[in-house]
């Protein structure tokens, strides 16, 4: 029986150099990637102290260099700035002269395709659009995170193959989404987990003021299982008072609100329209019970009522 150890990826040679403008969280995690990949960094650019930091801590001996020797040094440059900044980015490497015919060009934008990058392709770069489906924290767990993570992947036709390899290299599965789709692509991925974070932060604020002394405890089971019956039933994972109707625990809860947090009062009552909207269409909130509730959600009365529970 063989006793010899498989090669570490590192000990690989390296397909592509990589480079990294924009030492924010998105890219020293996917270069740190694509470096288990076999492939190597070979320089990040970064403004602020704590891009640095980052950098350092996740690409270490990668030597930090303005954005245009980043473009000069790398075959394959990951472009990971925010979303307002890139075109203009994207404009001023073009007119510079930084970019290379036959460089791969990847920004990592939920909200743009591979059209932004036309000054780019105009310059002989290779544009593709791979945008990880995932929360960062800037730590070395995202590169471990990236592993079935989803990738929005928009690329002209010709690069599909090369961008959709290039994700399953970083451990990700691609999916293909049209040029004209990205904005609502990513305003679904907002809606879903940006919005998720400030209910969440909200639901442990009001925890607290109610005088539980651990709410992330209390939470981590209800809100585990709710998204876990709402992945794999959708409406009909709705549970509650409002998806039961019952009005005067809506009221109850409204008036609450209004006593002990006032900004939560016009998000709640967001919230709970859309839900008795979804409610009523799957047949799940009876309409002979429809229209008190929608009642008190349309004025967000303040009455006292039966107190409900997360059933």
């Amino acid at each position: 029986m063989s006793t010899s150890q498989q090669p570490d990826p590192r000990d690989r040679p390296a397909r592509l150099t990589v480079g990294v403008v924009g030492a924010g969280r998105v890219g020293p995690a996917l270069a740190a990637s694509l470096q288990l990949a076999g492939h190597r960094p070979v320089a990040v650019s970064g403004v602020s102290d704590a891009s640095r930091r980052r950098a350092e801590r996740m690409l270490p001996e990668v030597p930090m260099v303005p954005p245009a020797e980043v473009l000069a040094r790398a075959e394959l440059v990951l472009l990971t700035v925010p979303d307002d900044v890139l075109p203009g980015l994207v404009e001023g490497l073009a007119e510079t002269g930084a970019i290379r015919p036959g460089q791969l060009l990847v920004h990592t934008s939920g909200r743009y395709g591979a059209k932004v990058l036309d000054p780019a392709l105009r310059a002989g770069a290779l544009p593709l659009a791979l945008h990880p489906a995932m929360t960062f924290t800037g730590t070395p767990v995202d590169v471990q995170r990236l592993a079935g993570c989803s990738f929005g992947v928009t690329a002209p036709e010709e690069l599909r193959l090369a961008a959709e390899a290039l994700v399953i290299e970083m451990g990700g599965e691609p999916e293909w989404i049209a040029e004209e789709r990205r904005p609502l692509y990513h305003a679904a991925l907002a809606l879903g987990a940006n919005h998720l974070v400030t209910l969440v932060a909200q639901s442990m604020e009001l925890l607290r003021e109610a005088g539980v002394a651990a709410p992330d405890r209390m939470l981590g089971p209800l809100l585990g299982a709710a998204l876990d019956n709402a992945l794999r039933s959708g409406d009909a994972a709705l549970t509650g008072p409002v998806a039961r109707g019952d009005a005067g625990t809506v009221a109850a809860h409204v008036a609450e609100l209004r006593r002990y947090a006032p900004q939560t009062v016009a998000g709640y009552l967001a919230m709970a329209r859309a839900t008795a909207d979804r409610a009523l269409a799957h047949g799940l909130l009876k309409p002979e019970l429809a229209e008190d509730l929608l009642g008190v959600l349309a004025g967000g009365n303040g009455t006292t009522g039966a107190e409900g529970d997360a059933r």
